[in-house]
């Protein structure tokens, strides 16, 4: 898998949800902030406006789509003056949580759909938004999401990021009409509308002489390094061996890696291992020393050190722990 698509199938746990909801003005609800969440809107009848915990007022047109990654609180309104007509919502509701999917991720019981009794009057909806919501392993968080701003707003400007207008299209159909194999669209559907978010966040080419991982991304011998990384972590890397791969001497390659991504490229691929025996252990029956074989140690013992040492508890009490 390339770093992108890994960044996606390492760091969620359970079923990313999603719902489609219909406002009747006036109407304004406040979303309780959540821990290790992340949540995305989009909206597909409008306007409305999306006010963060900071009070700053974003405007929302039909088409638009923002995401927010960082589990922070935010409202939806009609107007920034309309007051929140219910209270902000309690992640251990479960009413809330299978009403409204971006306070719901974590819920086990709910599902996708329409979400019906929206707060507001009656008749014709003031705006319709499509709501969907993932809960992250905060063991497993990819620091690429650390890197991202409290809010990607993707305005709908006409003929834009065309694959996500058609995700979003595909989306929106399933949701308002659940049929056989629904439950399996909606997740794929999610995680595709998630990775075209990133990749027009990521395709804004950062500003020369800035680091983080959208530099990284737009860096090719970077990429090189990282993407042999991610396709073969069990593989023996050395500083040289990736430098090769990038294209560039060991040093100038070390100092470039490091500046962008934050840390060294043997720190990084460490990381990486343990996360990739982190989502081993918790999803599969393995046994230890096939996990660690997969990940470069050949010794049952060495990687349950190093685990321990990046993850703070042994493999099989991790694994049990799950």
């Amino acid at each position: 898998m390339d770093v992108l698509s890994d960044v996606i199938a390492v760091m969620r746990t359970g079923q990313p949800r999603s719902a489609r909801v219909a406002w009747h003005a006036p109407w304004a609800q406040r979303f309780a902030p959540i821990p290790g969440a992340i949540g995305l809107q989009v909206i597909l009848q409008g306007p409305c406006w999306l006010i963060g915990p900071d009070g700053d007022a974003v405007q929302l047109v039909a088409g638009d789509v923002v995401f927010r990654p960082h589990g922070r609180g935010h409202t939806l309104a009609d107007s920034p003056s309309t007051s929140p007509v219910a209270p902000a919502c309690d992640p251990g509701d479960p009413r809330l949580l299978q009403r409204y999917v971006t306070d719901t991720v974590g819920a086990p019981d709910s599902t996708s759909g329409s979400a019906p009794g929206a707060p507001g009057g009656t008749g014709a909806p003031a705006a319709v938004t499509l709501c969907g919501g993932y809960h992250l392993d905060p063991a497993r968080t990819h620091p690429l999401l650390n890197d991202l701003p409290e809010l990607i707003h993707l305005p709908a400007h006409l003929g834009r990021h065309p694959e996500l207008r058609s995700t979003v299209d595909l989306l929106a159909g399933e949701v308002a009409g659940p049929r056989l194999g629904t439950d399996a669209i909606v997740p794929a559907l999610l995680d595709t509308l998630l990775l075209h978010i990133l990749r027009a966040w990521l395709d804004r080419r950062p500003v020369p002489g800035t680091t983080g991982w959208a530099a990284a991304l737009n860096d090719p011998a970077t990429t090189a390094a990282l993407q042999a990384m991610h396709s073969d972590p069990a593989r023996p890397w050395t500083v040289a061996t990736l430098a090769a791969e990038a294209g560039l001497s060991r040093a100038p390659f070390a100092r470039r890696f490091t500046a962008l991504v934050g840390r060294p490229p043997l720190t990084y691929l460490t990381w990486w291992r343990m996360t990739v025996a982190a989502r081993l252990l918790r999803e599969s029956d393995a046994p230890l020393h096939s996990v660690a074989t997969r990940v470069g140690y050949t010794s049952e013992f060495a990687f349950a050190n190093a685990f321990k040492r990046q993850c703070g508890t042994a493999p099989g009490r991790y694994r049990r722990s799950g």
